[in-house]
């Protein structure tokens, strides 16, 4: 039997190469915890510096807004919805302000840590940071985006 952070994880509007969720540690409606691992392989790496390989803001940024906003918005719109359905979740960033204080390298995981600041009118904005194995933090800011359950099935 799946966990409910499993489950959250599983509903996620996105698949490999682009899913950057390996776990949920932590959440509840205030914060969320998770965590990725940058393989060597990805698709990104391929001439993102030469001889020195370094992951995208952009991908960091993704990473940060899937774990700390996507993730935590599923769970927040779980508890709204009475039956629990989250499968046709519609996700749209709307904002981000991030800094970028460190490198981080194939190979590396990386651990998020989210608070909500608000969420309402589908409106979810969170203060997030990207810590190293050593604790040490890689970005931080926030970040916002709008969450529906369509009423489409398709």
């Amino acid at each position: 039997m799946k966990t409910k952070l499993e489950s959250i994880v599983e509903a996620l509007p996105y698949q490999a190469p682009f899913l950057f969720v390996n776990e949920l540690t932590f959440i509840s409606e205030e914060k969320v915890e998770g965590n990725y691992t940058f393989s060597p392989e990805e698709y990104f790496y391929e001439g993102h510096f030469k001889d020195m390989a370094v992951t995208p803001g952009v991908i960091l940024t993704e990473c940060m807004a899937q774990i700390g906003v996507v993730c935590l918005g599923i769970y927040l719109l779980s508890k709204l919805n009475s039956e629990n359905d989250i499968k046709n979740l519609q996700v749209a960033l709307s904002s981000t302000e991030i800094d970028f204080l460190k490198p981080v390298y194939p190979g590396e995981t990386v651990t998020v840590v989210s608070e909500k600041k608000y969420f309402r009118f589908n409106k979810l904005k969170c203060n997030v940071k990207m810590l190293n194995s050593k604790d040490e933090v890689i970005c931080k800011g926030t970040i916002s985006g709008m969450l529906k359950i369509s009423e489409n099935e398709e």
